[in-house]
Parts: C-alpha cells; sequence; structure tokens
C-alpha cells in the first residue's frame, strides 16, 4: 500500500512510500533531489547517499525525466519545499528508466505551440496542463453540484442528429446507415422535449461545429452543458446563470487553491463574480461599445487606450530585464543562479510576445468598436472591448431577431427583438453562455423555421412540443472549455480540454 502525495501532511514526521514519475531533477555529490509527481500533487524527494546506500544510489543516478519509481522515506515539513514537506528516502524502487523526453523540463518555454500540440499526450503531464486538467474537473463536478442539488434530472441528447439547431453552415455530416445525419450542434431542441416530461433537466456532452475557425475561442469538439426549465421566463433564466456561475466558480476558489497558484492565476478576479452581474440590453451594450456611454466612469474606448499604452510599457521594461539578466549571465554567476534567471528570461520572452499581440490588435479592436453597427452580432474583439469595462460576468440581452436562431421568443410588441442572453466572461474572455426565453407561438416558429430554410418535416417532432401541453420555458448553453479558459486565465481553448480537437488538430 502507498500514500498519494496530496495526503502528504497526513504523514508529517512518519514513514511514507510514494509512487510517481520524475518531474525534475538534479543532483549533487552525496545527494540527489528529485520532484515526484503521481497525479494527486508533486513533491521534492532526497535521495541521500548515506541513507539509501551506494547501490541504489548509482542506479537513481541513471534516472532521468518521466522515469517512474516508488520511494519510501521519512516525510518532513518545510515550507520552502512544493507544498510545504520533502520526503527523505531511504529505499528505492525503479519500474522503468525512460528514454530521453522530448519535452525537458529548462527547454519549456522555447517549444512552440505546433510541437507542444504534436506531443500533447506528454504535454498533459506538465504541472501547468495537470493544473489546468484539475480545475476542469472541479467546474465540472461544481455543475452537477448544483443542478443535482436543485431537482434537475441529468439526461442524454443524441449525437447523431436529422436536423440543425443554430443553421446549416456549420454541421459535420455523417453517413447514417446509408441516411444522412449531422453531429450535433447542440441538445436544446431534444431538451425541450424533456423538460416537458421532466420539468428541470440538464444535459451534458459533447457537441460539434465546423466552423473553419483557428482562433484562441473555437474549438470543433467541445463539451456543453445545457438546462431546460419549464414554467420559466427569461429572467427567470438570467437568474438562474447568475447562481450557477457563482456556484461554480465559488467551487474552483475553495477547491483549487494549489491548481489556481500554479497557473498563477488572480483568485481576487475571479472572487469579483460575487457581486450582483450587469444586465444590459443590446442596444445599450452597442452605445458602450462604441463608447457612446460610460459604466461607473470608465469609458470602453479610453480603456483599450490604456491597455494599449501599459502594453507597450510592459514591453520596454521586460525588454530591458531581460538585457540586465543577460549581461549578469555573461559576466558570470553561480550554476543555480544562472538557470534561475535562465528561467525567467524565457517566462518574459513568453510574456513579450504576448503583450506584443495585444499592440498588434488593439488599436483594430477599437477601430472596430468605434464602427460597429447595431443590429449586428458581436465578434470575438468587440466582447474583449465590451468586458473589459466590467469586473464582473455581463449579461447582454433582447438581442436582434435576424442574428439570433429560430427558436428563441420574440419581445412582446417589438418582433425586431427576441428574449436571448448571452453571458460575458470579464477580463476579455467573451461569451461562456448563450441563452434564450423559448418561442411557444407555432405560427411564428413556423414562419421563422421557413426564414432559415429549414426542412419543415424534420422539425414536425419538435412543433408538437407546442400543440400539445406547450408552457413558457427557457435554458441556456454553457461552453465547458470555455469557462475553464476564464477559470484557469488562459490564452486559448487548446489547452482546455485533454485532446483538442480544431481546424487543422486531429492528431494525437
Amino acid at each position: 500500500m502507498h500514500q498519494y502525495i496530496k495526503e502528504i501532511a497526513d504523514f508529517d514526521g512518519k514513514k511514507a512510500t510514494l509512487k510517481g514519475w520524475v518531474a525534475n531533477i538534479r543532483e549533487s555529490k552525496t545527494n540527489i533531489f528529485i520532484v515526484l509527481r503521481d497525479g494527486t500533487g508533486f513533491v521534492q524527494c532526497v535521495v541521500g547517499l548515506n541513507d539509501v546506500g551506494e547501490e541504489q544510489f548509482e542506479a537513481a543516478k541513471k534516472l532521468n525525466l518521466e522515469s517512474s519509481l516508488a520511494l519510501t522515506g521519512n516525510v518532513v515539513k518545510d515550507d520552502r519545499q512544493i507544498g510545504g514537506y520533502e520526503l527523505q528516502a531511504e529505499n528505492i524502487e525503479i519500474y522503468h528508466i525512460a528514454e530521453e523526453y522530448p519535452i525537458a523540463k529548462k527547454t519549456h518555454g522555447e517549444h512552440g505551440v505546433r510541437f507542444l500540440a504534436d506531443k500533447r499526450h506528454l504535454w498533459l503531464r506538465s504541472k501547468r496542463q495537470w493544473a489546468i486538467m484539475r480545475v476542469r474537473n472541479q467546474i465540472i463536478m461544481g455543475i452537477h453540484e448544483f443542478f443535482q442539488d436543485r431537482q434537475f434530472i441529468q439526461m442524454d441528447a443524441p449525437i447523431f442528429t436529422g436536423n440543425a439547431c443554430e443553421g446549416t453552415t456549420t454541421l459535420f455530416e455523417t453517413d447514417f446507415f446509408g441516411e444522412k445525419a449531422f453531429l450535433s450542434q447542440s441538445g436544446q431542441l431534444y431538451g425541450e422535449a424533456m423538460a416537458m416530461a421532466q420539468g428541470l433537466i440538464y444535459t451534458f456532452g459533447p457537441t460539434f461545429r465546423a466552423e473553419k475557425s483557428d482562433t484562441p475561442r473555437h474549438l470543433a469538439e467541445f463539451w456543453m452543458i445545457e438546462p431546460e426549465m419549464a414554467f420559466y421566463d427569461n429572467e427567470m433564466n438570467m437568474d438562474m446563470i447568475e447562481g450557477f456561475i457563482k456556484h461554480v466558480i465559488n467551487r474552483v476558489i475553495e477547491k483549487c487553491k494549489v491548481e489556481l497558484e500554479a497557473l498563477e492565476r488572480d483568485i481576487e478576479k475571479l472572487a469579483k463574480v460575487n457581486q450582483e452581474f450587469p444586465r444590459v440590453p443590446y442596444t445599450d451594450a452597442v452605445k458602450i461599445l462604441r463608447g457612446e456611454q460610460e459604466v461607473n466612469g470608465r469609458n470602453a474606448i479610453t480603456v483599450q487606450e490604456e491597455d494599449l499604452a501599459n502594453a507597450q510599457k510592459g514591453i520596454e521594461e521586460k525588454k530591458a530585464d531581460i538585457a540586465e539578466r543577460e549581461a549578469k549571465i555573461k559576466a558570470g554567476m553561480k550554476k543555480g543562479e544562472r538557470r534561475f534567471n535562465e528561467a525567467k528570461i524565457v517566462v518574459m520572452r513568453k510574456e513579450i510576445a504576448t503583450l506584443e499581440e495585444q499592440v498588434r490588435n488593439i488599436p483594430k479592436w477599437i477601430e472596430s468598436a468605434k464602427s460597429f453597427e447595431g443590429g449586428e452580432d458581436f465578434g470575438g474583439s468587440d466582447e474583449t472591448v465590451l468586458t473589459r469595462v466590467f469586473d464582473a460576468p455581463v449579461m447582454v440581452y433582447n438581442w436582434p431577431t435576424k442574428i439570433k436562431a429560430f427558436y428563441m421568443k420574440e419581445v412582446e410588441g417589438d418582433p425586431d427583438h427576441v428574449k436571448g442572453v448571452d453571458l460575458l466572461a470579464p477580463e476579455g474572455y467573451g461569451e461562456i453562455i448563450g441563452g434564450s426565453e423559448r418561442e411557444t407561438d407555432i405560427e411564428i416558429l413556423v414562419r421563422k423555421i421557413k426564414e432559415h430554410d429549414l426542412p419543415m418535416e424534420e422539425f414536425e417532432w419538435y412543433l408538437d412540443l407546442r400543440r400539445f401541453g406547450s408552457v413558457p420555458h427557457a435554458g441556456f448553453g454553457l461552453g465547458l472549455e470555455r469557462i475553464v479558459r476564464w477559470c484557469c486565465g488562459l490564452n486559448h481553448l487548446r489547452e482546455t480540454i485533454p485532446f483538442p480537437r480544431r481546424y487543422g488538430r486531429l492528431l494525437p
């Protein structure tokens, strides 16, 4: 029986056996220092010549990154080490000496995005990816906890469908025993049918969009959470969204302190969900985006100009810091100090690349925001500009009819707008939830199906929901990977899922 690193505090001053893989290793004349990972955490293990004997010490010297082993020894409190503890080994059992690891720790920051994507099956082992996946897990657990505690029933929508949910241009077509079928864009239409049977339901499954978009916000395969509530209007829907997001984010803050620290995520920014979410009509959101209307004294255009100036200043400061460190390295310094400074330089170069991208993009974003035409959908940059003036998620509601799905309910007395709602995450992360009150008037639905050029015969089952016991109802869809991106403070969705499938990426 062995112990897990997450339990190591329970063995303070006691003997423990840990099994895992070498995440980092360095040695001196009489000691080998191993950072061990086992999936639950990381800990430093010290293998001393006098403690394990010459034979085991020599064997340990052959270890390299990702070699697998078991170490038995005493657990000692040491606040300087990872997790505040250290294992002082007395015995080693080596399972496998790994080949030369292609993702060497010292060059983590130097590998390109394509290389890391090609080695995704190995890159998942890095501390950063380990932390992201554990945050993802807690988000999933929080989702189930929220709905199950409120008497929702989890149900499953089909992945093969015969009809589109949100337009036909982003469907993956496939053969279903000789019949044309599509991979699901959303389980929402089926969710409506299930809600008419169970009252409160949610689906949680994979969905697919065939958009040829290689942006930080797009995946071809992703996971959606879609609750549907009978006897709900859009106000109640927005209340549910707000409570849901607060619950999930607070669970992550509570359960993932170590992981968020590893990701250098600003927890205080996440904690700002614990305030009332602003609710902004689309027409006002357009004015805010253009800089024609301020939010608590903040102007969207001015904020972008400040962001641009700060990015330019940050580039200059980091370049100066790098030059100073490189000069010191060239002049000579101890091995440990040199490695520390080289690692800092790698990190700062990545930060400079991010800032340089902002310098390239922000002027375009400003121009796009100033010239935005009402009635159009917000693009990714528009969402970024808009959300920068809020420090909590913001709900934009009552959208133009022409840009939203056929099933959204028209605003009473204003058929040009529908009772849709998008939840935009702060810090520029943009849309993570889309929802609406659903149209219950069968005549309006028939007209909209025709307007969207959808095959009427394939929606007859959906129209039956309005023929037999129709009730007001509403729901929403959360993109799991988008909330993971926001929680973890990531630049790209490709890091939010174990094996991303996106335009141009099918392997590994």
